[in-house]
């Protein structure tokens, strides 16, 4: 459609602008081998997540991260800066005003990932999918090209612990899924968006405890974090959906679910109580800032997110089991 195709257009272009805001602090993107499997992220104060975050991704597969940090003064810079297969630039530009980042991870996308295996991700997302135990990333990416499949989706689930955030401390390079082990299981709505041929999944904690009066405020949680990237590719929102449109199909001509993974979200750390105050003042996340205020004051009330009915975690078989993973071919 021609009305998208100039979407992209002018999407490529505000990322290609937004380089002039980024600043190379350490760039190794000269170790890069053809066929490695690249790993994008924006941070910003994400220092006592980064090393597990690193030590997760490596063993999957990945062998170069590129990462943009946001104005970090918790020494995430630093810390990225001294990893021998980190890239990393800065910037102290407005987060809100790059499209919460999106301009400045599509430029590194466009100008490093092209004919990579890509996987887009934030400090708090652990990517899974079926078999990933076993199974190393590039397996996946192999069977994936041979499937002539260019993009792999997850759903993002909220993970949480039992009792008060604050009730578990985090230790720096720890397993944040050791603490956050359970998850809500059954209460996700699922809506078509036609034009971009995508599904938008809405559920979890968060729509059940902040926005149970307002579900359509909720968090969206579908993902296509996986891409083999092309240089004219653009994420729109986040990494919910991609153009061209057809990347966002994740079902087959049946109907039938393609494979897809899992995005384990450890947002709930103690840590989010402190984050939301600033997040709070700073306004930098949401379109509607003021809209999300109950919102944050609710994580800083230091909630129990746990509930009677709240699943705990046992491993990608029980997420394949609960329909919240699939195994199914990939397109």
């Amino acid at each position: 459609m021609l009305r998208l195709r100039l979407k992209r257009q002018r999407l490529l272009w505000r990322s290609f602008r937004s380089r002039h805001r980024l600043r190379a602090v350490t760039d190794r993107t000269q170790q890069i081998g053809r066929d490695d499997i690249l790993a994008f992220a924006c941070v910003r104060n994400e220092a006592v997540r980064l090393p597990w975050f690193l030590s997760h991704h490596r063993a999957l597969g990945v062998q170069h991260f590129l990462f943009v940090d946001n104005a970090s003064d918790d020494g995430s810079r630093d810390f990225l800066a001294g990893e021998p297969d980190c890239s990393v630039w800065t910037t102290g530009a407005s987060y809100k005003a790059s499209r919460f980042g999106l301009d400045w991870v599509n430029w590194l996308l466009m100008h490093y990932g092209h004919g990579h295996w890509c996987l887009t991700l934030d400090a708090d997302e652990a990517f899974i999918y079926p078999q990933h135990d076993t199974l190393p990333l590039r397996a996946l990416t192999e069977r994936l090209d041979a499937e002539g499949t260019r993009a792999f989706g997850a759903l993002m689930l909220d993970m949480y612990p039992k009792g008060p955030l604050d009730a578990a401390p985090y230790r720096m390079g720890d397993d944040p899924f050791a603490t956050l082990r359970w998850f809500d299981a059954g209460n996700y709505t699922v809506l078509h968006k036609p034009l971009l041929r995508c599904q938008w999944v809405q559920g979890g904690a968060r729509a059940r405890l902040f926005f149970a009066d307002e579900p359509r405020r909720a968090p969206t949680l579908n993902k296509i974090p996986l891409v083999k990237w092309h240089r004219r590719f653009a994420y729109v929102n986040s990494t919910h959906s991609l153009l061209p449109r057809q990347l966002n199909q994740m079902h087959d001509a049946a109907g039938l679910p393609l494979a897809s993974g899992v995005l384990l979200h450890s947002k709930f750390l103690p840590t989010i109580i402190a984050k939301s105050r600033e997040e709070k003042t700073r306004r930098e996340h949401f379109g509607e800032a003021e809209a999300f205020d109950a919102y944050y004051d609710g994580l800083i009330a230091n909630p129990d997110l746990w509930h009677e009915a709240a699943c705990e975690y046992a491993g990608w078989r029980q997420l394949v089991a609960l329909g919240l993973m699939h195994e199914g071919n990939a397109r």
